[in-house]
């Protein structure tokens, strides 16, 4: 399955070149617009050692810049339509209070943010650091409904290193971004900070199934298929939809994961699996 939207994976890298956090109208773009067509980002040499390139963050944003225009259909199509499903079962797990603050970092399109705009939230914050995935998340908010439009705020930032303040929002949500992140135990570690005492946090990510013929179809449908037809609906020479199952097989697994949420000092630290263990969805506590 493609990077999906709250994965703008895209959270990794430094803050903008002004030093700070932008709106997403107010960035400069590093490329011609949305969409845009590039060279090879990953070698295949560079994906077998991903999660340890040091380039790692340029090369995600620079990634995601080139499959910016078509990354919602290659999110439909190659989850089957699930993936909105996800986030919605995200949403539900984040328990949105009336007047809470969200903050969805990785956002991407803004699939996650605007799911969390349709509650009770009083207001939602969009953070990614890939100026072309915030125009197209503008250009769809500038379509809905204005009482929920009024809700969102788009901001170029970055995940380890969040342009908000300390014990700001009540829930943080990353969505198919956390493995993307050069160092996630710095981002959890920030995800902690921003949150207030009894805030939630909730990320999606991708998972291996543990029931043998389902992991072996998955390995072949996001490992095989699903790169070769991403790339020909996306036109991608970045390599993006290589990058996807490389990046999932090679990162922390479930209990990996759980532990390092538990090390930034979260509390009840829990995870559920979706549509047969491809997905799963954690949701842990800032303690008082």
């Amino acid at each position: 399955m493609p990077p999906t939207t709250d994965e703008s994976a895209r959270s990794t890298n430094p803050p903008p070149p002004s030093g700070g956090a932008e709106t997403a109208k107010g960035t400069t773009p590093p490329h011609s617009g949305p969409g845009n067509r590039e060279d090879t980002v990953w070698s295949d040499t560079d994906l077998e050692t991903l999660h340890q390139d040091d380039q790692k963050a340029e090369k995600v944003r620079r990634m995601f810049a080139s499959i910016a225009r078509s990354y919602d259909l290659n999110n439909r199509v190659h989850s089957l339509w699930r993936d909105q499903a996800w986030r919605r079962f995200a949403v539900r797990q984040a328990e949105v209070r009336e007047g809470d603050t969200v903050a969805d970092i990785a956002c991407g399109t803004g699939d996650l943010t605007e799911a969390f705009a349709r509650t009770p939230a009083a207001k939602v914050i969009g953070i990614d650091f890939t100026h072309e995935m915030l125009q197209l998340a503008d250009v769809k908010k500038e379509r809905r409904d204005p009482g929920l439009a009024s809700k969102i705020t788009y901001i170029r930032g970055d995940a380890q290193r969040l342009p908000l303040a300390d014990a700001s929002c009540d829930v943080v949500s990353i969505a198919f971004g956390i493995r993307n992140v050069q160092e996630p135990e710095l981002a959890l570690a920030e995800f902690f900070r921003v949150l207030k005492p009894g805030g939630r946090l909730v990320i999606l990510e991708f998972d291996r199934p543990r029931f043998a013929p389902i992991r072996w179809g998955n390995d072949f449908y996001a490992g095989w298929l699903m790169p070769r037809t991403a790339t020909l609906i996306s036109r991608d020479r970045s390599g993006a939809y290589r990058y996807l199952p490389k990046s999932v097989g090679s990162f922390m697994s479930r209990n990996e994961l759980l532990s390092a949420i538990g090390r930034a000092g979260f509390a009840n630290a829990r995870a559920r699996s979706l549509t047969l263990g491809i997905v799963a969805c954690y949701r842990a506590l800032r303690s008082a």
